[in-house]
């Protein structure tokens, strides 16, 4: 792994990254460790946070489409729209919907998102892999 060219990269997908890698880490213990005790809030609200770092900082990123934005960009209404869900529903007291709403959020605006950001020649692919 080549820290390196992240380290390297401007400020904002520095954010991104990190914030990302950490949201992804923080929501996988989530999906596995007990629902609804106080560490399960304590972590799910700093996923929140997370997730509201990760898609802010999207909205500075432009080098993909010349400046302008790119269809990755519809990620950023789609993650916080998925927050909304998420904890209207918990606020609810619906546990079903919240769960549902938060996974599907994961594996939409972590997952797949994420992979894209795996895709030969992107900046995530040279960290890890190598350029």
């Amino acid at each position: 792994m080549q820290f390196n060219i992240l380290f390297e990269a401007p400020f904002a997908v520095q954010v991104h990254a990190l914030g990302a890698m950490s949201a992804f880490a923080l929501g996988s213990a989530q999906m596995v460790l007990p629902k609804g005790r106080r560490i399960h809030i304590i972590m799910g609200w700093s996923w929140v946070v997370l997730m509201v770092l990760v898609a802010g900082s999207a909205f500075f990123i432009r080098d993909i489409n010349n400046g302008s934005f790119s269809p990755i960009h519809l990620f950023i209404p789609l993650t916080i729209f998925g927050l909304y869900g998420g904890l209207t529903a918990l606020m609810r007291k619906d546990g079903k919907a919240h769960g549902k709403a938060m996974r599907g959020l994961f594996s939409g605006a972590l997952v797949l998102a994420g992979l894209f950001a795996f895709l030969p020649g992107r900046l995530m692919w040279a960290t890890v892999f190598g350029s």
